[in-house]
């Protein structure tokens, strides 16, 4: 029997992969559709992954002076969000924005879109794994997952490194796609989902594979009740979730203490 038969294997969508093999795989279709990527969340939500980004951060409610860590932050949208409420007057106190993520091309665009804006200083980009985060035990008030947990190989993994970075008294939010949402919706749901996201993958970015599984990868993602089970056995407390429109995404919240 060969080392591919023996090694455990991990979803990759509906595909079942090596567990070595899915970050490097996710890696390739983020850096593939990195210049595109803010174009066809926009195409794809009508513009409402915008609406669900600000309340994110309203349910943070960030501070002057608090650190936040954004783990899959990408090209910054959350980032970009929270970081005026860190400022005081326009300048950054000790506190601050790190956006991590796997991809050095989603990075490189979410530090030219800060840029453009004039934005210098607060903000860090780091390329590193949600499993294996480069970051100091207790050093983060605020931890943030936006649409990038369901990517990762171990979702346990990421959790505990959330709780670690996290000081006492550190709050944790994920915003996330559900595989699920109102009944009466599904059938029209499964239909835009699997036919018209891989279509508009292709046209915008030229990659409808990438698309493809970004759809089945929220199919393989845990419901909203198990995933706060997931988060509690993690260690965080007053682990709570919400839906929005319809049950689409939902917003997990949690705190260590």
């Amino acid at each position: 029997m060969s080392d591919e038969d023996t090694s455990a294997r991990t979803d990759f969508g509906f595909r079942r992969v090596g567990e070595g093999e899915k970050a490097p795989l996710v890696r390739a279709i983020f850096d593939s559709v990195a210049e595109r990527y803010d174009l066809m969340n926009d195409l794809m939500s009508a513009g409402i992954h915008r609406l669900w980004k600000n309340e994110m951060v309203a349910a943070l409610k960030p501070r002057q002076g608090q650190r936040l860590l954004d783990v899959a932050g990408g090209t910054g949208d959350i980032a970009l969000r929270a970081l005026p409420k860190l400022r005081d007057g326009g300048r950054v106190s000790e506190g601050g924005v790190v956006v991590c993520d796997a991809s050095a091309a989603m990075l490189a665009i979410g530090r030219a879109r800060a840029l453009d804006q004039g934005i210098l200083a607060g903000i860090e980009w780091v390329c590193a794994d949600a499993e294996r985060l480069p970051v100091t035990d207790r050093s983060v008030d605020l931890f943030t997952v936006g649409f990038g947990l369901r990517n990762v190989t171990h979702i346990d993994r990421a959790l505990a490194e959330a709780r670690r970075v996290l000081k006492p008294g550190g709050r944790f939010l994920c915003l996330e796609f559900t595989p699920e949402i109102t009944p009466l919706l599904q059938p029209l749901y499964d239909l835009y989902s699997f036919r018209i996201v891989p279509f508009l993958g292709q046209v915008v970015t030229g990659d409808r594979d990438a698309y493809a599984y970004l759809v089945e990868s929220i199919r393989r993602f845990p419901r909203q009740s198990e995933l706060a089970e997931m988060i509690a056995r993690a260690g965080l407390d007053q682990v709570k979730f919400r839906n929005l429109t319809g049950g689409v995404a939902a917003l997990h919240s949690a705190w260590r203490l």
